[in-house]
């Protein structure tokens, strides 16, 4: 069974699972509470808003892809973008306790993922690829150079505790964090990234959200993505050559 699928199956054991979204690259699937995946295309409202948001960013990443620098990087699963995305001040609540801010994505790469706990599928497989790619690096000797960070964007059910626990499960190096929805929706933003939020008529609500990891350079500045499917080892092999170990 693996780290994903264990995970999964964990939460089920002794707990009435919530009606809650899966995330693909648009954000549309939704459990049941038997935990079992239903073919809901989503709501309209959202779909629209991640369809825009997607179509955005091709044209954006096709505009870069020809006015890109010649002496950048070529990469095997990262987009690059044309120049670098200054990123607005921010502070999170990290699951320690302690608080994510701008500041503490300098000075590394940093791949961030937005997503939440009760995600059954995108989530937990994409922090089980992440493993594989933190051991990767790990065995070039430059772990150290590369950080990721979870970021949930439901912040109502995502206690600290919560958080914690969930992302120890995949690897105790890895950050996660959450904050209010006025902080989580400027981020988003600044990153190009988008999410929602709707009840669902049983007293739930289901989650959409972009399913790309952003890539942030040394300077805290959002210069790419990692789009899904996620490959470990072309996401090392494109982080050894950012980071210098390649």
């Amino acid at each position: 069974m693996s780290v994903a699928s264990s995970w999964v199956t964990s939460r089920g054991a002794g707990e009435r699972p919530r009606s809650i979204a899966i995330p693909s690259f648009r954000m549309g699937r939704r459990y049941n509470r038997a935990m079992r995946p239903s073919l809901r295309t989503g709501r309209v409202s959202a779909t629209y808003l991640i369809l825009v948001a997607a179509v955005a960013a091709a044209v954006g990443l096709w505009l870069g892809s020809r006015t890109f620098a010649p002496s950048a990087p070529k990469l095997a699963a990262g987009v690059m973008y044309p120049s670098p995305r200054e990123l607005p001040d921010f502070k999170l609540q990290r699951a320690d306790g302690g608080a994510l801010t701008k500041s503490d994505w300098h000075g590394r790469w940093t791949v961030a993922f937005f997503g939440y706990t009760n995600c059954p599928d995108v989530c937990p497989t994409t922090l089980a690829t992440f493993k594989q790619v933190f051991l990767l690096l790990d065995s070039a000797g430059i772990a150290d150079k590369v950080r990721f960070d979870f970021i949930s964007v439901d912040p109502e059910r995502d206690t600290p505790e919560l958080l914690a626990k969930y992302v120890g499960y995949f690897d105790k190096d890895f950050v996660a964090a959450t904050g209010s929805d006025e902080e989580l929706t400027t981020l988003t933003r600044a990153l190009g990234l988008i999410y929602s939020r709707e009840p669902t008529g049983n007293g739930d609500y289901a989650v959409d959200h972009s399913a790309s990891a952003v890539l942030i350079d040394p300077d805290a500045r959002e210069v790419g993505l990692f789009r899904p499917p996620f490959d470990a080892k072309a996401i090392a092999a494109d982080l050894k050559t950012l980071a210098g170990g390649g």
